[in-house]
Protein backbone atom coordinates (compact mmCIF):
# COMPACT_ATOMS: atom_id res chain seq x y z
CA UNK A 1 0.00 0.00 0.00
CA UNK A 2 3.13 2.39 0.49
CA UNK A 3 4.92 1.46 -2.60
CA UNK A 4 3.10 4.42 -4.74
CA UNK A 5 1.87 6.86 -1.99
CA UNK A 6 -0.71 9.21 -2.75
CA UNK A 7 0.60 12.68 -4.30
CA UNK A 8 -0.48 14.70 -1.24
CA UNK A 9 1.57 12.69 0.88
CA UNK A 10 5.24 12.08 -1.47
CA UNK A 11 4.20 15.40 -3.90
CA UNK A 12 3.35 15.68 -7.34
CA UNK A 13 3.54 12.46 -9.55
CA UNK A 14 5.25 14.24 -11.89
CA UNK A 15 7.90 16.21 -9.81
CA UNK A 16 11.68 14.94 -10.04
CA UNK A 17 11.83 13.83 -6.63
CA UNK A 18 8.75 11.28 -7.77
CA UNK A 19 10.37 10.27 -10.65
CA UNK A 20 13.61 9.06 -9.34
CA UNK A 21 11.79 7.67 -6.47
CA UNK A 22 9.19 5.48 -8.45
CA UNK A 23 12.15 4.67 -10.72
CA UNK A 24 14.40 2.96 -8.13
CA UNK A 25 11.65 1.44 -6.38
CA UNK A 26 10.55 -0.11 -10.15
CA UNK A 27 14.57 -0.86 -11.01
CA UNK A 28 14.09 -3.23 -7.59
CA UNK A 29 11.01 -4.83 -8.94
CA UNK A 30 12.32 -6.16 -12.26
CA UNK A 31 15.66 -7.10 -11.00
CA UNK A 32 14.29 -9.03 -8.15
CA UNK A 33 11.57 -10.40 -10.92
CA UNK A 34 15.05 -11.34 -12.98
CA UNK A 35 16.92 -13.24 -10.39
CA UNK A 36 13.06 -15.28 -9.52
CA UNK A 37 12.96 -16.42 -13.34
CA UNK A 38 14.44 -19.32 -13.84
CA UNK A 39 15.00 -18.47 -18.15
CA UNK A 40 16.07 -14.91 -17.23
CA UNK A 41 19.24 -16.55 -15.15
CA UNK A 42 19.75 -19.10 -17.76
CA UNK A 43 20.12 -17.21 -20.69
CA UNK A 44 21.99 -14.22 -18.75
CA UNK A 45 24.28 -16.64 -16.49
CA UNK A 46 24.43 -20.05 -17.16
CA UNK A 47 24.83 -20.35 -20.30
CA UNK A 48 27.47 -18.06 -21.40
CA UNK A 49 29.31 -18.95 -18.61
CA UNK A 50 29.27 -22.30 -20.24
CA UNK A 51 29.49 -21.30 -23.80
CA UNK A 52 32.66 -19.87 -22.92
CA UNK A 53 33.84 -22.92 -21.01
CA UNK A 54 33.01 -24.65 -24.07
CA UNK A 55 35.03 -22.60 -26.79
CA UNK A 56 38.01 -22.81 -25.08
CA UNK A 57 37.66 -26.37 -23.82
CA UNK A 58 36.69 -27.11 -27.91
CA UNK A 59 38.76 -24.47 -30.45
CA UNK A 60 40.34 -22.20 -27.74
CA UNK A 61 43.33 -24.70 -29.22
CA UNK A 62 43.14 -24.77 -32.45
CA UNK A 63 43.62 -20.56 -32.39
CA UNK A 64 46.22 -20.32 -29.96
CA UNK A 65 48.26 -22.92 -32.50
CA UNK A 66 46.51 -20.81 -35.41
CA UNK A 67 47.23 -16.99 -34.15
CA UNK A 68 49.78 -17.78 -31.31
CA UNK A 69 47.77 -15.95 -29.28
CA UNK A 70 45.17 -16.86 -26.62
CA UNK A 71 41.88 -17.43 -27.80
CA UNK A 72 40.16 -16.28 -24.54
CA UNK A 73 40.90 -12.82 -25.59
CA UNK A 74 38.39 -13.31 -27.89
CA UNK A 75 36.05 -15.42 -26.41
CA UNK A 76 35.42 -13.75 -23.34
CA UNK A 77 34.35 -10.36 -25.20
CA UNK A 78 31.77 -11.82 -27.45
CA UNK A 79 30.11 -14.38 -24.85
CA UNK A 80 29.98 -11.42 -22.11
CA UNK A 81 28.20 -9.36 -25.28
CA UNK A 82 26.16 -12.47 -26.86
CA UNK A 83 24.98 -12.96 -22.88
CA UNK A 84 23.76 -9.49 -22.81
CA UNK A 85 21.64 -10.01 -26.13
CA UNK A 86 20.15 -13.01 -24.89
CA UNK A 87 19.05 -11.56 -21.68
CA UNK A 88 17.82 -8.52 -23.65
CA UNK A 89 15.56 -10.59 -25.71
CA UNK A 90 14.52 -12.73 -22.65
CA UNK A 91 13.21 -8.92 -20.96
CA UNK A 92 11.37 -8.24 -24.04
CA UNK A 93 9.54 -11.05 -23.82
CA UNK A 94 8.44 -10.65 -20.26
CA UNK A 95 7.63 -6.98 -21.09
CA UNK A 96 5.01 -8.59 -23.79
CA UNK A 97 3.38 -10.96 -20.90
CA UNK A 98 3.34 -8.07 -18.56
CA UNK A 99 1.72 -6.20 -21.28
CA UNK A 100 -1.00 -8.89 -22.16
CA UNK A 101 -1.82 -9.75 -18.56
CA UNK A 102 -2.80 -6.20 -17.95
CA UNK A 103 0.66 -4.70 -15.44
CA UNK A 104 1.64 -1.76 -17.76
CA UNK A 105 -1.81 -0.50 -17.55
CA UNK A 106 -2.89 -0.89 -14.02
CA UNK A 107 0.80 1.07 -13.32
CA UNK A 108 -0.52 3.81 -15.75
CA UNK A 109 -3.42 4.77 -14.18
CA UNK A 110 -1.56 4.54 -10.48
CA UNK A 111 -0.39 7.70 -9.17
CA UNK A 112 3.45 6.94 -10.32
CA UNK A 113 5.61 9.06 -12.49
CA UNK A 114 4.73 7.98 -16.72
CA UNK A 115 8.81 8.37 -17.03
CA UNK A 116 9.86 5.66 -14.12
CA UNK A 117 8.12 2.55 -15.55
CA UNK A 118 10.97 2.73 -19.10
CA UNK A 119 13.98 4.46 -17.11
CA UNK A 120 13.55 1.51 -14.73
CA UNK A 121 13.82 -1.02 -17.66
CA UNK A 122 16.74 0.83 -18.31
CA UNK A 123 18.66 0.47 -15.41
CA UNK A 124 17.70 -2.97 -14.62
CA UNK A 125 18.82 -3.94 -18.08
CA UNK A 126 22.28 -1.95 -17.16
CA UNK A 127 22.86 -3.44 -14.11
CA UNK A 128 21.91 -6.88 -15.51
CA UNK A 129 24.58 -6.62 -18.25
CA UNK A 130 27.04 -5.26 -15.87
CA UNK A 131 26.63 -8.17 -13.63
CA UNK A 132 26.76 -10.93 -16.26
CA UNK A 133 29.51 -9.47 -17.53
CA UNK A 134 31.65 -9.50 -14.42
CA UNK A 135 30.44 -13.04 -14.15
CA UNK A 136 31.75 -13.90 -17.67
CA UNK A 137 35.13 -12.41 -17.07
CA UNK A 138 35.84 -14.44 -13.34
CA UNK A 139 34.73 -17.46 -15.15
CA UNK A 140 37.58 -16.30 -17.87
CA UNK A 141 39.74 -14.98 -15.46
CA UNK A 142 40.31 -18.98 -13.68
CA UNK A 143 40.63 -20.39 -17.37
CA UNK A 144 43.62 -17.67 -17.74
CA UNK A 145 42.06 -14.58 -18.96
CA UNK A 146 43.83 -11.23 -17.47
CA UNK A 147 43.98 -7.93 -18.27
CA UNK A 148 46.84 -6.32 -19.30
CA UNK A 149 46.08 -2.60 -19.99
CA UNK A 150 45.29 -1.23 -16.40
CA UNK A 151 42.76 -0.91 -13.92
CA UNK A 152 40.85 1.91 -16.52
CA UNK A 153 41.28 -0.04 -18.92
CA UNK A 154 39.20 -2.99 -16.83
CA UNK A 155 36.48 -1.07 -16.44
CA UNK A 156 36.17 0.11 -19.68
CA UNK A 157 36.42 -3.29 -20.88
CA UNK A 158 32.95 -4.11 -18.54
CA UNK A 159 31.12 -1.01 -19.93
CA UNK A 160 31.47 -2.13 -23.67
CA UNK A 161 28.76 -4.81 -23.22
CA UNK A 162 26.48 -2.38 -21.58
CA UNK A 163 26.32 0.03 -23.96
CA UNK A 164 26.00 -2.57 -26.86
CA UNK A 165 23.45 -4.39 -24.46
CA UNK A 166 21.02 -1.65 -23.96
CA UNK A 167 21.32 -0.59 -27.39
CA UNK A 168 20.35 -4.36 -28.53
CA UNK A 169 17.83 -3.77 -25.34
CA UNK A 170 15.81 -0.57 -27.01
CA UNK A 171 15.58 -2.64 -30.37
CA UNK A 172 13.98 -5.29 -28.34
CA UNK A 173 11.63 -3.13 -26.80
CA UNK A 174 10.36 -1.45 -29.83
CA UNK A 175 9.58 -4.82 -31.36
CA UNK A 176 8.27 -6.51 -28.08
CA UNK A 177 5.71 -3.30 -27.28
CA UNK A 178 4.10 -3.55 -30.55
CA UNK A 179 3.76 -7.11 -31.64
CA UNK A 180 1.65 -9.32 -29.64
CA UNK A 181 3.65 -12.75 -30.35
CA UNK A 182 6.84 -13.40 -27.91
CA UNK A 183 8.18 -15.85 -30.79
CA UNK A 184 8.72 -12.66 -33.24
CA UNK A 185 11.06 -11.30 -30.33
CA UNK A 186 12.74 -14.30 -29.57
CA UNK A 187 13.52 -14.93 -33.34
CA UNK A 188 16.03 -12.08 -32.23
CA UNK A 189 18.25 -14.96 -31.22
CA UNK A 190 18.40 -15.85 -35.08
CA UNK A 191 20.20 -12.21 -35.36
CA UNK A 192 22.44 -12.68 -32.32
CA UNK A 193 23.47 -16.16 -33.57
CA UNK A 194 24.45 -15.19 -36.80
CA UNK A 195 26.33 -12.48 -35.56
CA UNK A 196 28.28 -14.45 -33.11
CA UNK A 197 29.50 -17.50 -35.49
CA UNK A 198 30.21 -14.58 -38.57
CA UNK A 199 32.54 -12.40 -35.77
CA UNK A 200 36.24 -12.18 -34.61
CA UNK A 201 35.28 -13.46 -31.59
CA UNK A 202 34.43 -16.78 -32.33
CA UNK A 203 37.53 -17.55 -35.12
CA UNK A 204 40.28 -14.90 -36.26
CA UNK A 205 38.85 -12.83 -39.36
CA UNK A 206 41.59 -14.42 -41.42
CA UNK A 207 39.45 -17.83 -41.00
CA UNK A 208 36.84 -16.65 -43.17
CA UNK A 209 36.72 -16.59 -46.99
CA UNK A 210 38.32 -13.59 -47.99
CA UNK A 211 34.53 -12.41 -49.61
CA UNK A 212 32.90 -12.19 -46.20
CA UNK A 213 36.30 -10.25 -44.31
CA UNK A 214 34.71 -7.08 -44.74
CA UNK A 215 31.35 -8.08 -43.54
CA UNK A 216 32.79 -10.01 -40.68
CA UNK A 217 35.38 -7.27 -39.75
CA UNK A 218 33.03 -3.99 -39.50
CA UNK A 219 30.01 -6.02 -38.13
CA UNK A 220 28.62 -4.64 -34.62
CA UNK A 221 29.71 -7.53 -32.36
CA UNK A 222 32.87 -8.32 -34.25
CA UNK A 223 33.98 -4.19 -33.75
CA UNK A 224 33.01 -4.95 -29.58
CA UNK A 225 35.19 -7.89 -29.62
CA UNK A 226 37.94 -5.61 -31.55
CA UNK A 227 37.15 -2.82 -28.71
CA UNK A 228 37.25 -5.47 -26.10
CA UNK A 229 40.25 -7.10 -26.95
CA UNK A 230 42.45 -4.35 -27.19
CA UNK A 231 41.61 -3.29 -23.70
CA UNK A 232 42.33 -5.83 -21.97
CA UNK A 233 45.30 -7.37 -24.38
CA UNK A 234 46.63 -4.43 -26.43
CA UNK A 235 46.42 -3.49 -29.80
CA UNK A 236 44.47 -0.97 -31.69
CA UNK A 237 41.64 0.88 -30.37
CA UNK A 238 40.41 3.69 -31.70
CA UNK A 239 39.05 2.66 -34.40
CA UNK A 240 36.74 -0.43 -33.47
CA UNK A 241 35.74 1.27 -30.34
CA UNK A 242 34.82 4.34 -32.65
CA UNK A 243 32.82 2.09 -34.82
CA UNK A 244 31.09 0.59 -31.48
CA UNK A 245 29.90 3.56 -30.23
CA UNK A 246 28.63 4.76 -33.37
CA UNK A 247 26.44 1.34 -33.66
CA UNK A 248 24.96 1.89 -30.21
CA UNK A 249 24.24 5.44 -30.15
CA UNK A 250 22.89 4.56 -33.95
CA UNK A 251 21.03 1.62 -32.45
CA UNK A 252 19.15 3.86 -29.96
CA UNK A 253 18.38 7.12 -31.42
CA UNK A 254 16.93 5.27 -34.35
CA UNK A 255 14.53 3.16 -31.90
CA UNK A 256 14.29 5.02 -28.68
CA UNK A 257 11.29 7.05 -29.84
CA UNK A 258 9.27 4.07 -31.34
CA UNK A 259 10.09 2.13 -27.71
CA UNK A 260 9.14 5.00 -25.66
CA UNK A 261 5.61 5.76 -27.81
CA UNK A 262 4.97 2.18 -27.72
CA UNK A 263 5.47 1.72 -24.36
CA UNK A 264 2.88 4.27 -23.70
CA UNK A 265 0.44 3.14 -26.04
CA UNK A 266 1.07 -0.34 -24.46
CA UNK A 267 0.58 0.93 -21.15
CA UNK A 268 -3.14 2.53 -22.26
CA UNK A 269 -4.35 -0.44 -23.60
Amino acid sequence: MTLFATPSVRGSETSPVSLVRHTILQTQRLLLRSVRHPVAMLETLIIPCLLLFMLDTVIGGQIEKFTGGDGLYGSVPMVAIVGALSGAVASGVMLGRERDAGLLARFWVLPVHRASGLLARILAEGCRIFAGTVIVVVVGYLLGFRFQQGVLAALMFLLVPVLFGLAFATIVTAIAVYTAKATLVEGITILSSLLMFFSTGFVPLVAYPQWIQPVVRNQPLSVAVDAMRALALGGPLARPLTLTIIWSLGAIIMFAVPAAVGYRRASRR
